[in-house]
């Protein structure tokens, strides 16, 4: 099987209807477009719809952490990457990047921690045997790729004083 290292498939436009009152994507939209592009790539690792229905599972989101670092605005041509950073039997962790397609800049990440979940029990479930092997692969692929200077960054301010 030849593994996209990262998967870079995913592409959206930017919608009028997403344009906030500064003139570009407003934060709320990011998290929609990352989201579609989540969707993208877990269709891609095997956690797709079929699979979804004949296993009766599904996944959550677990945690989520934006970077914003160029605006974005109407009619912009979005790409997105994204990189396997790990996985469990349960647990999914992956990394986006959003870009602008006409100048190719980093505009957003996105790094996001999913929980595989049975429908039936609403609670965390173990990921198919054949189909986390899949992901296992991808996994070793995506090993060789430099992690994201984001990857597990802690908001803050860079001060010696603590506020409070």
């Amino acid at each position: 099987m030849q593994i996209e290292a990262p998967f870079e498939r995913h592409r959206e436009v930017v919608k009028p209807e997403w344009i906030d009152h500064n003139g570009h994507l407003n934060v709320g939209f990011y998290v929609l477009a990352f989201d579609f592009a989540t969707d993208a790539f877990l269709h891609w690792i095997g956690l797709d719809q079929p699979y979804r229905e004949r296993e009766d599972v599904t996944t959550f989101a677990l945690e989520g952490h934006i970077t914003y670092q160029r605006e974005v605005k109407e009619g912009d041509h979005l790409r997105f990457s994204t990189q396997l950073l790990g996985c469990d039997e349960k647990r999914i962790h992956y990394f986006h990047r959003m870009f602008s397609g006409e100048e190719n800049y980093i505009s957003a990440t996105m790094e996001c921690l999913s929980l595989h979940v049975s429908r039936r029990t609403r609670r965390s479930a173990p990921i198919e045997t054949n189909t986390l092997g899949k992901i296992e692969e991808i996994l070793t692929s995506h090993k060789n790729l430099e992690i994201p200077h984001e990857v597990g960054r802690v908001m803050g301010l860079n001060s010696k004083t603590p506020t409070r």
